[in-house]
């Protein structure tokens, strides 16, 4: 290989051949490759090229502004020489990508490392240059005259994939800059803006709105571009909130406790949403209704089990008892809304739920085995026992049981209301 570093110019010597390995492995080179084949209108006399180029019928190739050329030598052992043509940036262009190189140095080391990462690309379109060839920029010229790209331009395009793969410097040569002009350019733009006046900097306003890329070119690059890193995986459990215990005191107005209680609600409620967001099916449910204030007091109080100081302040701002609010955070670990709507609302069903309700009755007992239960709108109670079936709106039976002369909730729901009835313990003591 051969750098000749004060011209425009760089000659690469024949490479051996590529058996058993593909043409490129970097996704610069593999765009390089899309450009090719998706002009290309013959696909036989493509994969005739490739063969040329894995039997290393390429010879030295010869890589300019504007331009790549080889010899070609055809298994009868004919030769041609074979170009390629690629469009060179503009001094406009040049000039807005060496802009936008220099802001950002992580750009430059990739670069020094034979790196082209993706973002460089991005940014760089972002900036209206366009480095990578796209679909019908690689023009071929080839001394066999054939009109399209030829099996000789095809093997050319192919080793020079390999060549890519290397130093994405060849990329830039061809659009017009050797590696030493644009380290050169680089590093003086990036040496003034080093010394550039901060307050003239903060004083400068944008001459226009950014450039973007066209929804055209965007669609048709989506094949160049490398896929989306895999997403890194699901955290097992929420993470931990932060600590408020500092040596620097509160604010008159800040209350710790509280805060360290909504610090570790958001990391809960955070944790709830990417676990529901990854789950099968999600992009099919419909979102779940907005809590209301009462209602989201009591979740705050359940998700994160405050101390009595805290929970006193959730019980004022719900309007709650706090006995009353330790039995709606019983209902809400038990069933969420539904559970807690059941424990507020008395309701009379109607016909069809209360005949709905009634067969659920007759059905979940052998005759003669039922007990005696005392209906009172939604609720039937359990004659001489402190135990108590709900009916809710969505169909289900849910468990209470009375402690200290109140109601309070002692299981989740249930279609069967045996079921939900067995789960009552008979003593309230035994179960506290």
């Amino acid at each position: 290989m051969n750098d000749t570093s004060d011209e425009p110019e760089r000659t690469f010597a024949a490479m051996p051949p590529a058996q058993g390995r593909g043409f490129a492995s970097s996704w610069w080179g593999r765009a390089w490759l899309e450009a090719l084949e998706g002009t290309a209108l013959d696909g036989r006399q493509l994969k005739q090229g490739r063969r040329l180029a894995r039997e290393s019928r390429v010879g030295a190739v010869s890589v300019r502004p504007g331009r790549i050329t080889a010899i070609v030598q055809d298994p009868d052992s004919t030769t041609y020489r074979s170009d390629v043509l690629l469009q060179r940036l503009s001094e406009e262009e040049w000039d807005r990508f060496l802009d936008m190189a220099s802001e950002r140095s992580g750009h430059i080391a990739a670069l020094l490392d034979r790196e082209m990462p993706t973002h460089l690309v991005e940014d760089a379109a972002a900036a209206g240059v366009h480095l990578l060839p796209g679909i019908g920029d690689l023009e071929p010229e080839c001394g066999c005259e054939a009109w399209d790209h030829c099996p000789h331009s095809g093997a050319l395009c192919y080793q020079v994939a390999r060549l890519l793969d290397q130093d994405p410097f060849v990329l830039l040569l061809l659009r017009g800059r050797s590696e030493r002009r644009l380290l050169d350019e680089l590093q003086a733009r990036t040496a003034a803006r080093a010394v550039r006046d901060p307050q003239e900097e903060d004083r400068a306003v944008p001459a226009g709105p950014p450039a973007g890329v066209r929804a055209d070119e965007a669609f048709a690059a989506r094949d160049i571009l490398p896929p989306l890193p895999a997403p890194p995986p699901r955290p097992q459990a929420p993470g931990p909130p932060p600590s408020l215990d500092t040596e620097t005191g509160p604010g008159a107005a800040v209350d710790p406790a509280a805060l360290e209680v909504l610090a570790a609600d958001s990391a809960v409620r955070a944790f709830a949403m990417l676990v529901d967001a990854l789950s099968d099916g999600h992009t099919l449910r419909a979102p779940a209704a907005e809590l209301t204030a009462d209602q989201d007091a009591v979740r705050l109080a359940a998700a994160t089990r405050p101390g009595h100081h805290v929970l006193a302040r959730i019980a004022a701002a719900s309007g709650r008892q706090r006995t009353d609010l330790d039995a709606a955070v019983s209902a809400w670990r038990y069933g969420g809304a539904a559970a807690l709507a059941v424990y507020d609302e008395e309701w009379t069903p109607g016909p069809q739920e209360l005949a709905r309700a009634r067969a659920d009755l007759a059905a979940a007992w052998d005759d003669g085995e039922a007990p005696r239960l005392r209906p009172a709108h939604n609720r039937w109670t359990l004659m001489g026992a402190d135990a108590q079936l709900r009916y809710g709106r969505d169909g289900r039976w849910w468990p209470y049981r009375k402690e200290r002369g109140r109601w309070v909730p002692a299981g989740p729901a249930d279609d069967d209301p045996a079921a939900a009835l067995a789960g009552v313990p008979a003593d309230p003591a035994a179960d506290a």
